[in-house]
């Protein structure tokens, strides 16, 4: 049986794909907007050392995230520069996530890892197009089958059409027969980053 927790099937994937993801990938199973897929991630390893030393905790809180994208890394902000409702959710903002003194706030947080990829199994394509297309918003995104279906021509255009890739699972490994297309979000949104912290804490 296939299942993406397999370490083959983890090491074939990241195979069949490794033109695809930029060096220092690494590769969990987690179960995230619904969905069990195995995700491609980078940790930032400067952000995860500045949580730890500073107690950080959960930044999971969209309003706490919207607040956050508000102001510039590592910039102090002058708090009388802010109307007052923005000066709320600064001093609601977690432990961790930014400085704050009489005057001032600075942003300190960033997303702690980047999602390069996410790979869900699928028994029928349909299925993995419903699937993949969760993660839409968030990051590239492919489908796993683990046969090779009757309409196979059908199949890669209409997963081309949505941009999701393509990998078959057969007996000397997993091929992948269609690319998924490149990530490129418009803009930075809360939504993204709260979806990238849940890997986050999955991953600790």
């Amino acid at each position: 049986m296939v299942t993406l927790a397999s370490s083959v099937i983890g090491r074939s994937v990241r195979t069949a794909s490794a033109a695809l993801l930029p060096a220092g990938t690494e590769a969990a199973v987690a179960c995230l907007q619904g969905v069990e897929a195995l995700f491609f991630h980078r940790l930032d390893f400067a952000e995860h050392a500045r949580r730890r030393d500073a107690g950080a905790v959960r930044l999971d809180r969209m309003a706490a995230l919207e607040t956050l994208l508000t102001l510039p890394v590592d910039v102090p902000v002058p708090l009388a520069s802010l109307e007052a409702g923005r000066r709320r959710s600064v001093r609601a903002l977690p432990a961790g996530a930014a400085d704050r003194d009489r005057t001032a706030v600075t942003r300190r947080a960033v997303r702690p890892v980047r999602v390069d990829l996410a790979v869900v199994r699928a028994a029928g394509w349909r299925q993995g197009l419903r699937d993949a297309g969760r993660f839409a918003p968030f990051c590239r995104r492919a489908m796993l089958l683990t046969r090779r279906p009757a309409g196979l021509e059908e199949l890669l255009a209409e997963a081309d059409f949505y941009g999701i890739g393509v990998f078959l699972a057969a007996a000397h490994g997993v091929e992948l027969v269609l690319a998924p297309e490149e990530y490129r979000p418009l803009r930075h949104t809360a939504a993204a980053w709260c979806f990238a912290e849940e890997l986050y804490q999955r991953l600790r």
